[in-house]
């Protein structure tokens, strides 16, 4: 057995950094501010713990376009570099300061906001530059130094001029990157992944009027002067306490963050934890539109104030990524490239926070103003309906806030609903009933029906109802839903005062006979009932068990392996109506079957059931019937 290390040959792994360490190579300039940005933090550390000699003062990040030269400048005012320094971290690959800082002052500066871990970030330059040059004087009383890099493993090192602490990375922007040297290419770039950074940074400057005098003349011309045009906003509002903000402090953020929304969050939550992990955030609900495709993937991920993603799967639970926001946690496993999650155990225990947080928060609205919740249900609803089928810990709690709302506006809780509707609304077996309707027009005449009865009915209208009204009855033994249209409402709901039917047996078997030769069978089911002789004589149904089953098909992609189910209803006939007898009555083949088809098709325009040749015919039928 033979055993050895494998070398790696520089000469190989350079051109791999170049080409495959980051999957966009415009995320050079994130990692080359980050970089900066460590630099500062870590003056501004040594600095508060008196291992610095030197005043910290207001250090900023500049980003300078040279396009006439094609050089693109990153400056900062950090810790800067001494020569030695910059042999152990910029001429060894994948040796990062930051983590070596970190190990250092583990006990002091796990806080500090530092964001290097890898070490490779520097290397990213080398994606737009032909050449990478960094000018660097330490804030020790070191010389400064000049390193230059083409690309190639061979670099020079030699003294530089520079007298002010702090580094510059000058780079030779590559003819295939000159979008690197466009001003408004560089200014989307910082917006994108620094505007939130820790420490200022200055692109350009801007004009700025000064306030006119108390005392100035009527021909006062106002002043302007030039000031840094400071690109991020270093102190975003996650980094701040909660009980520091007040409701325009969040809107104003809000609006930061999505400055082409012009809607208000309805509500939001501040996240704050550090422990077991650290995670700073806040999320907002906002109203939502009918394509909740679109609605996704609008919340932020960072890793200390630097953007990472707006893919956020993994670590913020599926239902809430209807909402918008930011997250911002050092713990997020990322891979090198800082582009994406790795998988990894915290990123479940970071999920399931959320998931907590968000519950506890929605349960503290709706005791602590529960008409204002009432209010906001319907904005809302989607994505607690679809927590509760995705999410066992939030179904758990949900409970304790999620509304039922009646077709007449009133709310109530699971338990409030059972408490309301028992013992009036139960079923031959004990069960309650709980009616509902998911179209209040195209299922008016029904909900009529049943709250001329007294009974009350929920209105549930959200795409993945079925799905939960499963899921409810799976976890009440005692509770069965029906949605209005399903069935005749005293075939759902147990009467004492059962109608008599005014038909025979033998009447009700011609009748019954007659029907079927004219309504067809492939569709249809006839059933007679016995009813009040004011309710409808035709009356189209179908069966709860098979709606539902179409519904969850359609809204779960087939995940209940049923494919297209065929369209089945119930063709439910009142025997006590007079229409009814007309039609036993008649000798009149034609006229029994034009009865029957009128009947059939206004009882299918009631369910919106009638289109197409069908509605054609009926129109025509009608104008027939009234001449």
């Amino acid at each position: 057995m033979a055993t050895g290390k494998i070398n790696v040959s520089v000469e190989n792994i350079f051109p791999l950094i170049k080409k495959f360490l980051y999957s966009d190579h415009e995320i050079f300039l994130r990692e080359l501010v980050s970089n900066a940005t460590d630099a500062t933090l870590k003056l501004k550390h040594l600095t508060g713990i008196g291992e610095a000699n030197v005043e910290y003062g207001n250090p900023i990040i500049e980003v300078k376009i040279d396009k006439e030269n094609k050089k693109l400048h990153i400056i900062d005012q950090g810790i800067g570099m001494t020569a030695e320094e910059v042999e152990k971290y910029i001429n060894q690959v994948a040796f990062s300061g930051a983590e070596e800082f970190l190990e250092k002052y583990k006990d002091s500066a796990k806080d500090a906001g530092i964001i290097g871990h890898f070490g490779l970030g520097f290397y990213s330059a080398f994606m737009v530059a032909e050449k990478v040059e960094i000018i660097t004087k330490s804030y020790k009383d070191e010389p400064a130094v000049h390193w230059i890099c083409d690309g190639s493993p061979e670099f020079t090192l030699e003294p530089a001029e520079k007298s002010e602490r702090g580094t510059e990375i000058i780079l030779h922007i590559a003819e295939d990157s000159t979008e690197f040297l466009e001003d408004y290419r560089v200014r989307e770039l910082l917006k994108k992944y620094n505007k939130f950074m820790p420490v200022p940074i200055k692109f350009g400057t801007k004009k700025e009027t000064l306030p006119k005098p108390e005392d100035a003349p009527e021909d006062y011309k106002a002043e302007e002067i030039e000031i840094d045009n400071i690109i991020n906003n270093p102190e975003p509002a996650w980094t701040k306490q909660p009980g520091d903000l007040n409701e325009e402090d969040y809107k104003a953020f809000y609006h930061e963050l999505y400055p082409t929304q012009f809607d208000e969050p309805l509500f939001n939550i501040h996240l704050n934890v550090d422990y077991p992990f650290n995670l700073t955030g806040i999320l907002y609900f906002p109203k939502l539109s009918a394509d909740l495709q679109a609605q996704k993937d609008k919340i932020q991920l960072y890793q200390n104030q630097v953007f990472v993603t707006d893919n956020v799967e993994g670590i913020v639970p599926e239902f809430l990524t209807l909402l918008r926001g930011v997250i911002d946690s050092p713990d997020i496993p990322l891979n090198v490239s800082r582009s994406y999650l790795q998988a990894d155990g915290a990123v479940k225990k970071i999920s399931n926070y959320i998931t907590r947080k968000v519950a506890d928060k929605l349960k503290s609205l709706f005791t602590e103003n529960r008409e204002d919740f009432e209010k906001k249900w319907n904005d809302i609803k989607i994505v607690l309906e679809y927590g509760m089928l995705s999410e066992p810990k939030f179904y758990e709690k949900a409970g304790a806030f999620m509304l039922y709302p009646t077709v007449d506006n009133k709310f109530f809780t699971l338990d409030e609903l059972k408490e309301k509707i028992a013992p009036a609304q139960t079923d031959k077996d004990g069960k309650l009933v709980v009616l509902y309707a998911s179209n209040k027009d195209a299922q008016h005449s029904y909900i009529a029906e049943a709250r001329d009865k007294g009974y009350e009915v929920l209105l549930l209208d959200s795409p993945i109802v079925s799905h939960l009204i499963q899921k409810l009855e799976g976890d009440n033994e005692n509770l069965t839903f029906a949605r209005v249209d399903a069935d005749h409402i005293d075939k759902l709901i147990k009467k004492d005062d059962e109608q008599i039917s005014k038909l025979n047996d033998e009447e009700k078997e011609k009748l019954k006979t007659v029907l079927e030769e004219i309504v067809p069978k492939s569709t249809y089911t006839v059933q007679l009932e016995a009813m009040d002789s004011q309710a409808a004589p035709f009356r189209i149904t179908q069966p709860e068990f098979m709606r539902r089953m179409k519904e969850m098909s359609a809204t779960g992609g087939g995940m209940f392996g049923m494919g297209n189910l065929p369209e089945m209803y119930n063709l439910v006939v009142n025997t006590n109506h007079e229409l009814t007898g007309n039609i036993l009555s008649t000798d009149d083949k034609e006229h029994r079957e034009a009865l029957v088809k009128q009947a059939l098709d206004l009882a299918k325009l009631s369910q919106n059931l009638l289109k197409g040749e069908e509605l054609t015919a009926f129109v025509k039928r009608s104008f027939e019937l009234i001449k």
